[in-house]
C-alpha cells in the first residue's frame, strides 16, 4: 500500500518565492552608486537635507556611505561604530565594478587593477562639517 504523502512534485523541492523575496528584503543601493553619491555636489545636497517628515528622523541623520537614514545622532554615531558600517567604507576604498572592467576581464583589452578612492577615515567628523568643507574631504578623484 502506498504511502499517502505529499502530492507536491519532490523535483523542485524548497524552491519558492520566498527564498527570494527574502535576499532583497534589505537590499541597499550598490557601491558604484554611493561613489558617485561621494561627490562633493551630491554630498553636500545628502549630508544637509531639508526637513522630510515621511523618512526617519526627518532626513538629518543620514550615513553618506550606507545610505541609511537614522532616527537621531546617537544612533548614527553607534552606526558609525558598527562592523557593518566598517566593512562597507573599506569596501568603498577600492574603485567600483564598471562595464569596462568586465570587458577587461572577457580579454577586450588590458587588465587594469581597481584604484584606490579616498574615503575620510574619521568618520565622527564628516557629519559635523559645515558644508564648504566637505568638497574638500569628500571627493572621488583617482590618484
Amino acid at each position: 500500500m502506498p504511502k499517502k504523502g505529499r502530492s507536491k512534485n519532490k523535483s523542485h523541492s524548497g524552491v519558492d518565492k520566498k527564498g527570494k523575496i527574502l535576499k532583497t528584503k534589505r537590499k541597499t543601493i550598490d557601491f558604484d552608486q554611493v561613489q558617485a553619491n561621494m561627490a562633493a555636489e551630491t554630498a553636500r545636497e545628502l549630508l544637509n537635507q531639508p526637513i522630510d517628515y515621511d523618512v526617519p528622523g526627518a532626513g538629518q541623520h543620514y550615513c553618506l556611505y550606507c545610505a541609511r537614514y537614522f532616527i537621531d545622532d546617537h544612533n548614527l554615531q553607534h552606526h558609525i561604530k558598527s562592523k557593518v558600517h566598517k566593512r562597507r567604507v573599506k569596501h568603498l576604498q577600492t574603485e567600483a565594478y564598471t562595464p569596462e572592467e568586465a570587458d577587461r576581464a572577457a580579454g577586450k583589452g588590458q587588465y587594469r587593477a581597481p584604484r584606490p578612492v579616498h574615503v575620510p577615515k574619521d568618520q565622527n567628523n564628516l557629519y559635523k562639517m559645515e558644508t564648504d568643507t566637505v568638497e574638500n574631504v569628500v571627493s572621488v578623484e583617482n590618484k
